[in-house]
């Protein structure tokens, strides 16, 4: 028993050893040293920064000029700011608009591995970024990519006042379609599994189990939502089920615009295969 108890003992400690090492090659976020060659020749660089919001640290990132429109970038899950980084380095898209992509909480700079899974938390630790960028009534564009979409949806809830228009990219929004994966993501929840899980994985866990509840309690109030909408949808998105623009435009009642952009032949990664779908959405009635 006790030569059965050390071998459990080793092969744990290995497991732990390999996690941390795929955790720094699965973090989702680029290093300084890759941002800044990333942007080697180029006038401007976006510029990161940290406050603390409710005693979390949260990270974000801006580029651009301060007079201009802000498109507001929200990554999926996992991920991190640097998601939208060639959007960044977009001279012609920069010519109008600012641009600001956050590491939502759990996620790059933003507490690493510890994930939210109350939606109206994250949107209260995204407010007060989002509050600085409206300060001088200036237009705010918010993009959600993927668990980025529901946030993003949350915010204009919670916060109309702060949100001119939103753009849905493969957003899993609807309760009813999200995919039943309790079987394997309650047993990562786990502290002996969870340990061993890289970083990312670990937020991405937290808040993608509590996702279809979080969504629930959103049902009642698509109703409030009175600003533009985009909806960008991909037909063989194999993560998030087409149909979510389906229940986007079903939820969308009070919008004062509504449109669904389908793309039969697109995947769930848009911001990567299709950027200028998103920067179209982002450059319209500007």
């Amino acid at each position: 028993m006790l030569k059965i108890g050390k071998k459990i003992l080793i092969a744990y400690i290995i497991l732990f050893v390999i996690s941390q090492i795929l955790s720094s090659c699965f973090s989702f976020r680029m290093s300084q040293q890759e941002i800044d060659k990333a942007f080697a020749g180029f006038k401007q660089k976006p510029i990161q920064h940290q406050i603390e919001v409710q005693g979390t640290k949260m990270n974000f990132a801006e580029i651009g000029n301060d007079s201009l429109p802000v498109a507001f970038f929200v990554h999926g899950s996992p991920g991190s700011w640097t998601a939208f980084i060639d959007f960044m380095k977009d001279t012609v898209l920069l010519k109008k608009v600012k641009m600001v992509s956050v590491d939502r909480i759990g996620f790059g700079a933003s507490e690493l591995g510890d994930g939210e899974k109350s939606l109206q938390t994250q949107v209260d630790l995204l407010k007060p970024i989002v509050a600085h960028e409206k300060r001088f009534g200036k237009k705010i564009i918010f993009i959600g990519h993927s668990l980025g979409g529901p946030v993003i949806a949350k915010m204009a809830m919670e916060y109309p006042e702060l949100i001119d228009k939103l753009i849905i990219v493969a957003g899993s929004i609807a309760p009813d379609l999200e995919p039943n994966e309790k079987w394997f993501r309650i047993p990562m929840a786990f502290t002996p599994i969870r340990v061993l899980i890289p970083a990312s994985f670990r937020a991405s866990n937290d808040e993608i189990l509590s996702l279809k509840p979080e969504l629930e309690k959103m049902l009642p109030l698509w109703k409030n939502i009175r600003q533009p909408v985009i909806v960008i949808q991909g037909g063989k998105d194999m993560l998030v089920s087409p149909k979510n623009a389906d229940f986007a435009e079903k939820m969308l009642v009070n919008s004062a615009k509504v449109e669904i952009v389908r793309v039969d032949t697109m995947n769930h990664f848009v911001p990567w295969s299709h950027p200028f779908l998103i920067k179209k959405a982002i450059s319209d009635e500007l």
